[in-house]
């Protein structure tokens, strides 16, 4: 799976929460102003663009970007250790979106995180594990992140969906210091807006071999990447430096885009948090 984010989604995002202008970003990189706007709009970067001061105007690291300009691509995760973990990606409004399920293998007790856009697929998991369907945790509630919600609670009328938003009915809003289970799965939610007002990071442990915890973390981070904050840029950061990225390197990172990857690959080559 490719990136969410080409180098020209960083640099766009990454200037317009610094409120810079194309002008004075294309100085920095060293090109003329359409060679700069072309980057944001391919992703390519002519070979002599001057990440270093480009990356220091943003406030990202110029470094990091470089290497993503060259190809990098986190380490492929095995999810064999995890056993009862699936990503379910679908397509939609030109994107496409993922939604995770976890099991516990000896009870079939499941939590589903975010729905994307279609529920078929979830559907067909559920059906060939044979799983109960407990629980509905939502990231945060941007339209892709919950657009097969509807045609999951027909399916399903008694799961208990929670989400972070102060819009959902007050039975549906996650309470602070709630904890959640699965069989020997337990998950715990904590705050991570920015991206979104209502952003949340569900933090999964009790796996099976004592595999090292999952974070889902909706769109609060990407491999490589973050999701846009614009104006709440700062509290963004913020929230994946103390939430997510204070968790132990092997911890999975799973986000609403774009590849899986791990807290140790992100502490060494994003370039938001160098």
């Amino acid at each position: 799976m490719s990136l969410e984010d080409s180098i020209g989604d960083i640099l766009r995002k990454a200037r317009i929460s610094t409120e810079t202008s194309a002008a004075a970003a294309s100085k920095a990189s060293g090109l003329s102003e359409a060679d700069y706007e072309a980057i944001e709009s391919t992703g390519k970067a002519p070979a002599d663009t001057r990440f270093g001061p480009l990356g220091d105007l943003l406030t990202i690291s110029g470094s990091r970007l470089e290497a993503q300009s060259h190809g990098w691509l986190p380490a492929a995760v095995d999810l064999t250790a995890w056993q009862a973990l699936e990503m379910i990606t679908t397509a939609g409004d030109g994107m496409t979106v993922n939604a995770y399920l976890v099991w516990d293998p000896a009870t079939k007790k499941a939590v589903l995180f975010d729905t994307g856009f279609e529920a078929a697929p979830i559907l067909a998991l559920i059906q060939d594990h044979a799983l109960h369907l407990e629980h509905i945790l939502i990231t945060h509630s941007h339209a892709d992140h919950v657009a097969a919600l509807g045609d999951l609670r027909k399916a399903f009328p008694n799961v208990r969906i929670h989400s972070g938003s102060r819009q959902a009915p007050a039975d549906q809003q996650l309470k602070a210091g709630s904890t959640f289970t699965a069989g020997s799965l337990h998950i715990r939610h904590h705050p991570t807006p920015g991206h979104a007002e209502d952003g949340v990071t569900f933090v999964v442990t009790g796996w099976a071999n004592h595999a090292p915890p999952v974070a889902i973390v909706g769109d609060a981070i990407f491999a490589g990447s973050m999701g846009g904050a614009r104006d709440q840029l700062k509290l963004a950061r913020a929230r994946v430096q103390d939430v997510i990225l204070s968790l132990p390197a092997p911890t999975l990172i799973c986000s609403g885009h774009g590849p899986i990857t791990t807290v140790g690959e992100e502490k060494a080559h994003n370039p938001w948090f160098p």
